[in-house]
C-alpha cells in the first residue's frame, strides 16, 4: 500500500502522454527525436509576415474533434485540449481507469505558463467588435492557469489532492516535484505535467515582446542551444503529462510498466539583478542530486534547459561544468526540435529522459554548429549516442529567476 511516512516511499512513473510539434503520442515523438525530425516551421495560423519572427513549433496534425467530445470543444483553449489528450494517453499507458483506485486517492498537478491565450483572444475580439452579449460564458474559466488541472480532474474523476503551478519554463518540473511530494504524503497516484499553447497573433506577439525569440528564418538554423551561432529560441506548443505513483501501490495494482523513479527534485530562485550573487541553477542541480542521494558521478546525462540565448547558455554551461567538471557528463537539448514549450518543456524532457533510460540511448541536440570551448560541455550532437543510461538530470529555468531540477533513474 501507499507509504504514509512522507519520507521513504518511492515515486515512479507508470504512464506518459506526449503532444509535441514533432510527434503526437509517446512513441511517435521518440522516433522523431532519434531521427532528428523537427517540428519547427513557419507560422501558418495567421499572417506573420509583419512580425519580427516567423517560426514556431506548431502541432499541425492535431484535430481535437477526433479525441474529445463536442461538448468540450466550445469551452476549451487549444492548450487545454492538448493537455486533456495527453492525460488520456498517459492514463491509458499506465492502465488506469476511474475504478483503478478510489477517486480521492488520485490527484492532478499541472503547470501552465500562459493560460488560454487563443480562447481569450477570440472572445476579446467579440467584445470589442460585437459587444459583451457575444462573449462566451466559458471565458470565465477557459483562460485560467488552473483550468487544465480542473478539466483533467473532471474528465477522469480524479478528486484527490490537486494543484496548479505557474513558473514559466520551470513550472512543469515544479508540477512533477509537487506530485512526488503529494504521493509521498499518502496519495497513491497523481497525474502531473505541463502543456502550453499560445500561437494565436496575440499570444505570439507576447512571446516576441520578451526579446529572446530568434529572428532567424531557416528552421534548421533557428534554435541552436549552446551553439556559437545561437540567436534566441523558437516558441512552441504542447508538452507531456505523466502518471506518478507510489511504487508499492503501482506494483500491487499490477501496473503495466514502470518507466523509472522520480528520484530527486529541487527548486531555487535567482538573486535580484545587480546584487553580484551568482544565478541559482547550479544550487538547484546540486540540491536535486542530494535529494536523490546521488553524487555527480552517478548521473549519466543532463537534459539541459538550453535557452539558445548566448548569455543564458553560458550561465547554464557554467552551472553544469561547476557541478560535474568540464566535459565530464553528456549534455543534450532535444527541445531544439520542438521549440521551447514553457510549462510543457520540462515534463517533455523528463519523458525523453525516461525513454533514454528504457532504450539505452541519448538523443542528440540537432545542431552541427560548434560549441564554444569556454562552455566546457560534452554536447551530444548530430546523431544519437548509444550509451547505458541509469540516471538523468533534467534542468529548467523560467523567466525572472525560476530554476528547477529533477532526477530520474531506472526503477
Amino acid at each position: 500500500m501507499t507509504s504514509k511516512d512522507g519520507l521513504n516511499g518511492r515515486t515512479v512513473i507508470t504512464g506518459i502522454g506526449v503532444t509535441a510539434p514533432n510527434g503526437l503520442g509517446t512513441e511517435a515523438f521518440w522516433k522523431a527525436v532519434l531521427a532528428g525530425h523537427t517540428g519547427i516551421g513557419p507560422v501558418t495560423r495567421f499572417d506573420a509576415s509583419r512580425y519580427a519572427s516567423s517560426l514556431a513549433g506548431q502541432i499541425d496534425d492535431f484535430d481535437a474533434a477526433e479525441h474529445l467530445n463536442s461538448r468540450l470543444l466550445p469551452q476549451t483553449d487549444p492548450s487545454t485540449r492538448l493537455a486533456l489528450v495527453a492525460a488520456d494517453w498517459a492514463l491509458t499507458d499506465a492502465g488506469v481507469s476511474p475504478d483503478t483506485l478510489p477517486d480521492y486517492d488520485m490527484g492532478v498537478v499541472t503547470s501552465n505558463a500562459m493560460g488560454g491565450f487563443d480562447f481569450t483572444h477570440r472572445e476579446f475580439d467579440k467584445l470589442w467588435n460585437k459587444g459583451p452579449d457575444f462573449v462566451s460564458v466559458y471565458e470565465s474559466f477557459a483562460w485560467f492557469y488552473a483550468v487544465n488541472t480542473g478539466q483533467i480532474s473532471i474528465r477522469h474523476k480524479l478528486r484527490g489532492p490537486s494543484a496548479a503551478l505557474v513558473g514559466e519554463q520551470a513550472g512543469g518540473l515544479d508540477a512533477l516535484g509537487h506530485a512526488r511530494r503529494t504521493v509521498r504524503r499518502g496519495t497513491p497516484l497523481v497525474v502531473a505535467g505541463g502543456v502550453d499553447s499560445a500561437l494565436d497573433p496575440w499570444g505570439y506577439v507576447s512571446q516576441l515582446a520578451g526579446g529572446r525569440v530568434t529572428t532567424a528564418t531557416d528552421p534548421a538554423r533557428a534554435y541552436l542551444p549552446f551553439s556559437a551561432d545561437a540567436s534566441g529560441y523558437v516558441p512552441g506548443e504542447g508538452g507531456a503529462i505523466l502518471v506518478a505513483e507510489d511504487e508499492a501501490s503501482a506494483r500491487e495494482r499490477g501496473a503495466q510498466q514502470v518507466y523509472g523513479e522520480l528520484a530527486g527534485y529541487a527548486a531555487t530562485f535567482d538573486p535580484a539583478p545587480g546584487t553580484g550573487r551568482p544565478p541559482a541553477l547550479r544550487r538547484a542541480a546540486e540540491a536535486a542530486l542530494a535529494d536523490a542521494g546521488l553524487a555527480p558521478g552517478d548521473i549519466d546525462v543532463v537534459f539541459a534547459d538550453g535557452a539558445g540565448v548566448p548569455g543564458l547558455d553560458a550561465a547554464e554551461a557554467a552551472a553544469i561544468s561547476g557541478v560535474f567538471g568540464a566535459g565530464a557528463v553528456p549534455v543534450t537539448a532535444p527541445k531544439a526540435l520542438t521549440g521551447r514549450l514553457y510549462s510543457g518543456g520540462g515534463p517533455l524532457d523528463v519523458a525523453t529522459a525516461l525513454l533514454s533510460i528504457r532504450d539505452g540511448v541519448i538523443p542528440p541536440t540537432p545542431t552541427g554548429a560548434p560549441v564554444p570551448e569556454a562552455y566546457g560541455l560534452d554536447l551530444v550532437r548530430g546523431a544519437p549516442r548509444d550509451q547505458r543510461v541509469r540516471t538523468a538530470l533534467v534542468l529548467a529555468r523560467g523567466r525572472h529567476g525560476f530554476n528547477s531540477a529533477v532526477v530520474v533513474r531506472a526503477a
